[in-house]
């Protein structure tokens, strides 16, 4: 008896196993179970979706997709030898990439590289669909087809295509290639918005035999795929043609390494125009170095200089420890702290000079008195509330991260060397931004790129956004506007500005710290300013990096601004005596 139970446990427990497997076999992992059969007999194919469209503020698109084709090869169909395919195709292949390219000396590596990707492809084991090549041009599948190579086959495809050929570069970005080989955005807009512009692909199951030939009437599943979404920038592409044209022209004039520009709304915080130079062809993005794709205005950091004056003596006001008539009691010769002598960049001097003056000679021991006179603690408050601690958020994929040092490190020599600008680093997007709160009377607003994003039908708009209300007041935006209008028009700049208007600005000229020390022979010259000022339409920095023809700000960057002002000036139609 005791042997008859010791033997039912056992079968207990084996039947138990076996239907514990059974119930995990048919509906835990029933699903898994489906998709590998699947596998087995059905054939997948993806459908790629369209990326979105980029337009400038006209709606014109500035970014867009022309027809491309997949090449790819069915290697059971295929009836000629992998080696005569390959050499039937290399030169093809080859001159369709060469068309997208600027240099003749790629032809060799070019070709080199498509012959290698050949022969990978159509030599693989246990596949029976390879893809060839990507993105080839209708007049290459016409080569291709009139081969009558048996196998080999095409899909469409969409490559992005840049009606406006360099135009804006910087801001766009480019579009490469995942880890995994997908399409994908880099850099600037691209980068950014790079989800909303992908999109999300679709697919085909397609029922197959043994010999992976489809099932005319076996199951066939699509999945439409669904585009990226388009979207609108706040660069209006007039402005842009005309800054791009003008930058070109003077990093030449004046042998500048670089440049740039960049122009916004400084009520709303809309970029009208953002450029660099030397800059890069997104079509042929391939040829250029990393370093090429980088947008100099939020990437890179530099010292202000003097050009930094202005939000010093903001500051300064709206507290009320100076007055445009206050006068400098220190400011006969050079400043002595902690073992450091201050001097002016002329080593002119003005004695009792007023604040008014300190804009308008660019003075250095003026602006030690100021600092002076507001302190540390609300001297750091101020690059605070004015952004200058902090990425402005725009919409840009590579903004620099910028931030102060903790305020317990700073002596009196850093508190009086930041009141004209030098030892402290700051963006581009970041002097406009803090310009802005100046020339919009006090608000400090958000920089934005992209002002609506499209998905079919369906339209979001991005409403510009002002971060901080009445950061200064208004009358202090009055005062220091005034001021820089005086700077402007008494100042080194003043033989540059067009008759008849009125404009606020500033110069500033920076050397640049190396190795621990300021190269007395490199510079960033840059202006700063906005117009008309009774009503701002645009805040403008112009940038040099290490021009050699001058130092100067005045000189080269002033001359620049005023330039371009002059177009936008007839753009807007504001008329001399606004």
């Amino acid at each position: 008896m005791f042997r008859y139970r010791i033997t039912a446990v056992i079968f207990g427990f084996a039947i138990s196993a076996i239907l514990l497997r059974l119930l995990y076999w048919q509906v835990l992992a029933s699903d898994n179970l489906v998709r590998r059969g699947e596998k087995q007999y059905f054939l997948k194919l993806e459908v790629p979706a369209s990326r979105g469209e980029i337009r400038t503020s006209d709606n014109y698109p500035i970014v867009t997709n022309k027809q491309a084709y997949l090449v790819y090869a069915r290697l059971p169909d295929l009836e000629k030898s992998p080696k005569e395919i390959r050499d039937l195709l290399t030169p093809i292949l080859t001159d369709d990439y060469l068309s997208k390219t600027a240099s003749e000396s790629a032809r060799l590596s070019g070709f080199e590289e498509i012959e290698n990707r050949l022969d990978e492809a159509l030599n693989a084991q246990n596949l029976i669909w390879v893809a060839l090549a990507h993105k080839v041009s209708s007049e290459t599948k016409e080569k291709i087809e009139g081969l009558n190579i048996k196998g080999i086959g095409f899909e469409n495809e969409k490559e992005r295509y840049y009606p406006e050929a360099s135009m804006a570069a910087h801001v766009l970005g480019i579009v490469g290639s995942n880890d995994t080989g997908d399409p994908t955005g880099y850099f600037g807009i691209e980068g950014y918005y790079d989800n909303q512009l992908k999109g999300r692909p679709g697919s085909i199951d397609q029922e197959r035999d043994a010999q992976s030939r489809p099932i005319l009437t076996g199951l066939y599943r699509p999945v439409d795929p669904k585009d990226g979404r388009n979207l609108t920038l706040t660069i209006n592409r007039t402005i842009q043609y005309i800054v791009e044209k003008k930058l070109a022209q003077a990093v030449e004039k004046y042998q500048a390494k670089s440049g740039s520009v960049i122009v916004m709304d400084p009520k709303t915080g809309a970029v009208l125009s953002m450029a660099s130079f030397p800059n890069y062809n997104p079509q042929n993005w391939q040829e250029y170095s990393e370093d090429s794709f980088k947008n100099p205005v939020v990437a890179d950091t530099y010292e202000p200089g003097s050009t930094f004056k202005v939000i010093s003596m903001s500051a300064a006001i709206n507290e009320k420890e100076v007055k445009p008539s206050t006068k400098c009691d220190i400011c006969a010769g050079p400043i002595e702290i902690g073992g450091f002598s201050i001097r002016t960049w002329n080593n002119k001097y003005y004695p009792q000079t007023t604040m008014t003056e300190t804009l308008q000679h660019s003075d250095n021991t003026g602006m030690v008195f100021v600092s002076k006179k507001l302190g540390l603690n609300k001297f750091y408050k101020y690059i605070k509330d004015f952004g200058l601690d902090s990425p402005t958020g725009v919409d840009l994929q590579d903004e620099a991260q910028t931030s102060l040092r903790p305020k317990n490190d700073w002596k009196e020599i850093d508190l009086a060397t930041a009141s004209f600008g030098q030892g402290i680093a700051i963006t581009g997007i970041q002097m406009v931004r803090a310009v802005s709160v100046i020339a919009n009377g006090g608000n400090l607003v958000k920089p934005q790129i992209v002002s609506k994003i499209s998905d079919g039908d369906k339209t979001i708009r991005i409403e510009p956004e002002i971060e901080k209300k009445n950061l200064i007041s208004k009358e202090t935006a009055e005062i220091v506007t005034e001021m820089m209008v005086n700077a402007v028009e008494n100042g080194e700049a003043k033989y540059f500005l067009p008759k008849g208007f009125k404009v606020a600005g500033k110069t500033g000229t920076a050397q640049i710290p190396i190795d621990g020390h300021y190269d007395p022979n490199k510079t960033i010259a840059s202006f700063v300013g906005f117009a008309p000022v009774d009503d701002p339409k645009f805040v403008m920095l112009v940038r040099f990096t290490e021009p050699t023809t001058s130092q100067f700000g005045s000189e080269t960057a002033a001359p620049t601004f005023f330039d371009i002002a002059r177009d936008l000036f007839a753009y807007f139609g504001v008329y001399p005596g606004r």
